[in-house]
C-alpha cells in the first residue's frame, strides 16, 4: 500500500503529467513525438514526453491558462500531518518506497491458524466456499499450493498454446500479504466491515497463508502456527517481484519512467510494433501473436462457452380475447375498443408503426405492450384483435 501523502502526490503528478503527455506526446498524429523536442523536455510517467512552456506552447500545442479569477478562488489547504496519519490507514505503506520496510501502520497482536479457521467457518466460509475455493460469485482464495500456482504466472500462451494460464490468487499473484491484512481488517467480513480485532485480523490472515500451503521465514504454516507483527514482517510472497515496472525502492517515479520510454518493455516489440509508441491498432495479429486478434483476453482456462443463447423456449399461441379482458380492457374499453372505427387514424401510417408503439409502448400513455408478459408476435395477435375486432 501506498503511503497517502506519498500516494497523494504520485496521483497529483501522474494525473497532471499524464494529461500533459496525451497532447504533448502527439497522439493525435499516431502518438510519436515531435520531431523538435525542447532540450529540457523530459518523461512523464506514462513514458510520455513533456515539454516545458514556451511562448505559451508546450511543442506544438497552445496551454490553456489560467485565469486570475480562478486563482483567487480557495481550493482549500495542504492537510496537516495529523489529519494524515489520521486518514492514513495502510499497513505497510512505507514498504513500497524504500528497501527496508518500517511497517508503521501494522499493529501490535497475535493469531493462530486455528483460531482462523475457526473464525472462517463462522463468518467467510458462505462466500468463500470451503478452504478459500470461490462459489456464488465470490472470489477464490486458494487453489493449493502457492508456489507450484505462481510458476503458471511465467508460462505464456502467446508462445505455447498448450501452457496452463496464470492463475491469479492470494497467494500465488499478490506481490505483498500487507494488502491482505489490511483488507480484512478494513473491508470484511461482509457487511459487517472493520468488526473484527487485531488478534482477529492476524489469525484469519495466519488461515490465509496455511491454505495456501505457504512459509514464513523457513518455517511451514501448519495447523499449530501462530503469526504475529515480528513473523509477519518475515513474509515473502512467492510472486513479490513478479510486476514490472518495480515500484519498489526511493527511485521509484524515475524508475518507472524510464521503463514506460522504451516501449519494447510493454510489449511493442514482442508484438512486432516496433519502439514507437502506439495509439491506434497497436494489437495487429501476426502468426505469434494470432491469440491476441481483435483485443480482449481469448485464452481462459478452461475455455469459455461462447454460445450464450437463452434456452428456446416452445411458443404457446394465446387468446386474444382473453388477454384482452385481462390485460387490455381497463383502458381499452372506453379508449379504442375491439374493432373502433377510430383505429383507421392509427392504422393510416401502417400496421408496423402500430405494433412498434404497442411493443415499446408510448410517452404518457400506453405502457409497453400493455404490462402484458408476452413475446412480440403474440402481441402482435392481440393487436390485430383490437384493430379488427375478431
Amino acid at each position: 500500500m501506498f503511503k497517502l501523502e506519498v500516494y497523494s502526490k504520485l496521483v497529483v503528478s501522474s494525473t497532471i503529467a499524464a494529461t500533459v503527455a496525451l497532447f504533448a506526446a502527439g497522439c493525435m498524429s499516431g502518438g510519436t513525438a515531435p520531431s523538435s523536442s525542447p532540450a529540457s523536455s523530459e518523461l512523464s510517467i506514462d513514458g510520455g514526453v513533456t515539454y516545458p512552456v514556451v511562448n505559451g506552447k508546450t511543442g506544438p500545442y497552445h496551454v490553456i491558462s489560467v485565469s486570475d479569477e480562478y486563482k483567487k478562488q480557495n481550493n482549500g489547504r495542504v492537510p496537516n500531518h495529523a489529519e494524515l496519519k489520521k486518514w492514513n490507514t495502510d499497513v505497510m505503506a512505507s514498504y513500497v518506497y524504500n528497501e527496508d520496510p518500517t511497517a508503521e501502520g501494522l499493529p501490535e497482536g497475535e493469531g493462530s491458524v486455528e483460531e482462523g479457521e475457526a473464525l472462517y467457518e463462522k463468518q467467510c466460509v458462505m462466500c468463500h466456499g470451503d478452504f478459500g475455493s470461490g462459489g456464488g460469485g465470490y472470489p477464490a482464495l486458494s487453489k493449493g499450493n502457492a508456489y507450484e500456482l505462481q510458476k503458471t504466472l511465467k508460462n505464456n500462451r502467446y508462445k505455447d498454446p498448450e501452457a496452463d494460464g496464470p492463475v491469479r490468487l492470494f497467494g500465488s499473484y499478490w506481490p505483498q500479504a500487507s494488502t491482505m491484512f489490511w483488507y480484512i481488517r478494513d473491508g470484511m467480513p461482509h457487511p459487517k466491515s472493520d468488526t473484527l480485532s487485531v488478534n482477529e485480523t492476524y489469525a484469519l490472515t495466519a488461515y490465509m497463508l496455511n491454505i495456501n500451503e505457504m512459509i514464513v521465514d523457513g518455517e511451514e504454516v501448519d495447523d499449530e502456527y501462530v503469526l504475529n507483527r515480528e513473523k509477519f514482517l518475515k513474509i515473502k510472497m512467492p510472486n513479490e517481484d513478479g510486476f514490472e515496472p518495480n515500484i519498489k525502492g526511493p527511485n521509484t517515479l524515475p524508475g518507472v519512467k524510464a521503463y514506460f520510454g522504451k516501449a519494447e518493455n510493454f510489449g511493442a516489440k514482442n508484438l512486432n510494433q516496433g519502439a514507437e509508441r502506439c495509439m491506434t491498432d497497436c494489437q495487429k495479429p501476426t502468426a505469434k501473436t494470432k491469440y491476441i486478434q481483435n483485443g480482449g483476453i481469448k485464452d481462459f482456462i478452461p475455455d469459455m462457452n461462447t454460445v450464450r443463447d437463452l434456452p428456446v423456449k416452445e411458443e404457446v399461441a394465446v387468446d386474444p380475447k382473453e388477454v384482452y379482458a385481462n390485460a387490455c380492457a381497463m383502458c381499452h374499453s372506453a379508449f379504442l375498443s375491439p374493432g373502433a372505427p377510430e383505429w383507421a387514424g392509427y392504422t393510416a401510417k401502417g400496421m408496423d408503426k402500430v405494433y412498434a408503439n404497442g411493443i415499446n409502448g408510448t410517452e404518457g400513455g400506453m405502457p409497453a405492450k400493455g404490462g402484458a408478459n408476452l413475446s412480440d408476435k403474440n402481441f402482435k395477435t392481440v393487436v390485430d384483435y383490437l384493430v379488427n375486432g375478431k
